[in-house]
């Protein structure tokens, strides 16, 4: 276990560069530490400034800021996790909910009755799948022809596919009660995780259509930015040309946070730390096909 764990330490260390965060940041990188090398350029050859000149006091300035933007980076990054930390409830509800509902409709059910097991199974795990489909960023379609029920194989793609299939399932558990296979004191039970279907997909839709908003987002950009920029003129003076790396570093930790928090704060993309929403889905369909 530990030299697994210092392998994998290594491999984060030494092969960051391949990382998505110094991918998309690099040519941002390799800009301000242009842009480092020119000031220090200026200030060291040609206009040779001493210690004595008031640019050396810009330090103040990125000392009182330097509290300002790690509140505002701290927050971002909070309230991004929270998102997602949300989202990953919700989907865990989702297997849970998935799970009891099967359960107990194994229960219920009689044993001979396997059109409206293999039904009601393929309706959960549907379910699932369906709704990782619809909350996904990028387009991405459903299949349906693996389904020997016309019901589930026959859904109108150009609607809210969910809400077809949570209805499906309703009408079918109300169907069986109507017939006498399920009482009224049995609907009962079931409903609390028949209406959690609903509640699950409203409450990630409000997480998928909520994004932080863009004025925020960008000023926070602006503002490191503009302070990343301002570090050479004072950093010079006490680093020399030392300062690029030093301030190329600064720059890509204030803007890997930055770039953290956009990628997670919606949870239900294609990029690596999303949620693997596609494969909890199957594992749902898996498990309610051997309980009932």
């Amino acid at each position: 276990m530990i030299a697994y764990n210092t392998k994998d330490w290594l491999k984060y260390i030494f092969f960051f560069h391949k990382s998505d965060t110094i991918r998309k940041l690099f040519p941002l990188i390799i800009t301000i530490s242009l842009l480092t090398w020119g000031v220090a350029y200026i200030e060291l050859e040609y206009l040779r400034l001493t210690e004595t000149s008031n640019l050396r006091n810009l330090n103040i300035m990125h000392t009182l800021l330097s509290v300002v933007i790690s509140m505002l980076l701290v927050f971002r990054t909070n309230t991004a996790y929270e998102r997602w930390w949300e989202a990953r409830k919700l989907w865990g509800s989702l297997v849970n909910n998935s799970r009891n509902l099967a359960i107990k409709l194994h229960a219920i059910l009689h044993e001979d009755d396997a059109h409206n097991r293999s039904f009601i199974g393929q309706c959960i795990g549907l379910y699932a799948s369906a709704l990782a489909t619809h909350l996904h960023s990028e387009a991405s379609r459903l299949e349906l022809d693996e389904y020997e029920h016309p019901e589930l194989a026959s859904l109108d793609e150009q609607k809210h596919i969910p809400n077809q299939i949570a209805a499906i399932l309703f009408n079918r558990i109300n169907k069986l009660y109507k017939e006498g296979k399920i009482t009224g004191d049995q609907l009962i039970i079931l409903n609390g995780e028949l209406l959690s279907f609903a509640e699950i997909c409203g409450a990630c839709e409000r997480i998928k259509n909520t994004p932080i908003p863009l004025s925020y987002s960008a000023f926070l950009k602006k503002f490191i930015f503009i302070y990343s920029l301002a570090l050479p003129f004072s950093l010079v003076f006490s680093l020399g040309y030392l300062a690029i790396p030093v301030v190329a570093f600064i720059f890509y930790v204030l803007t890997s946070l930055e770039l953290i928090a956009e990628e997670i704060e919606d949870p239900f993309g294609a990029d690596e730390n999303d949620l693997p929403t596609h494969k909890i889905a199957a594992n749902i369909k898996k498990q309610v096909a051997e309980i009932l």
